[in-house]
């Protein structure tokens, strides 16, 4: 990230930029910085102004205490300035969930696409293990046991125990420590995990909502129910991808759908 700007309490936001053209601002989901979507956004930058950052509390970003969603979309703010004034989102997992409340507020949007945002509605006992989470997560992180956080946000997106312990000891594990902190940062973005209408009907933007039509049902009917939610919304399904999207599948969809 070779550039940074303030939000309003002061934090810095560290972001680059690539191409060319209206801007479009890429959101990360869990566990991710800018890095995650920067390929996303370089297969976009022949079209557009792509922009990419790491979120507060990761990477080369700051992080200011007490942490509030609202200091999140006072981030994308504080982008969206920087990029022209006006932007279009993107968001990825509960990155998606961050730039849909981004449009709710109000800010400068033009069009906000989102990709398998995991309101959990649609998941058996998904409200149940979403509160648990919530209380272990609250926990592990007051206590400092990172590495505990991190495998339980590996439970939740269903990632085998054998596996998790098998990351615990590859080089990245220190890396995701690293990061741990911000998980509480999405959990709250996630609002307890399920979709919350009143606050999608309030979105005038339009909203593309995508889902992998390889994804498990659930994440697709939490993706239709956004696209349903939201007075202009749309779905769409990628045939053959899964919650780890091909940039390459992806960036087609987006660069029609953000074309001016």
């Amino acid at each position: 990230m070779d550039k940074k700007t303030l939000s309003r309490d002061g934090t810095p936001i560290a972001y680059e930029t690539s191409g060319q053209g209206p801007a479009v601002i890429l959101v990360s989901g869990a566990m991710s910085t800018g890095g995650t979507v920067a390929p996303l956004g370089a297969l976009l930058a022949d079209r557009f102004t792509a922009v990419v950052y790491d979120r507060r509390g990761r990477g080369a970003s700051g992080d200011t205490a007490p942490y509030a969603v609202e200091r999140e979309v006072e981030d994308l703010a504080a982008l969206i300035d920087a990029a022209g004034g006006e932007a279009c989102l993107y968001g990825i997992s509960s990155g998606g969930a961050l730039v849909l409340e981004a449009a709710a507020s109000g800010l400068p949007v033009r069009k906000v696409a989102v990709y398998e945002t995991p309101f959990a509605d649609f998941s058996a006992q998904g409200a149940k293990e979403r509160a648990a989470y919530t209380e272990n997560l609250t926990a592990a992180l007051a206590d400092g046991r990172r590495g505990d956080a991190v495998e339980l946000f590996l439970t939740l997106t269903g990632m085998a125990p054998e596996m998790i312990q098998g990351a615990r000891q590859s080089p990245m594990w220190a890396d995701m420590e690293a990061v741990a902190p911000s998980l509480a940062h999405d959990d709250a973005v996630m609002g307890g995990g399920l979709l919350p209408r009143e606050r999608l009907a309030s979105i005038t933007a339009p909203v593309l909502a995508v889902a992998g039509g390889a994804s498990p049902d659930w994440l697709r009917e939490a993706t239709r129910a956004v696209a349903e939610a939201v007075p202009q919304g749309a779905y769409r399904s990628l045939e053959g991808q899964t919650h780890m999207v091909d940039p390459n599948a992806l960036a087609p969809v987006l660069a029609e759908y953000f074309r001016p």
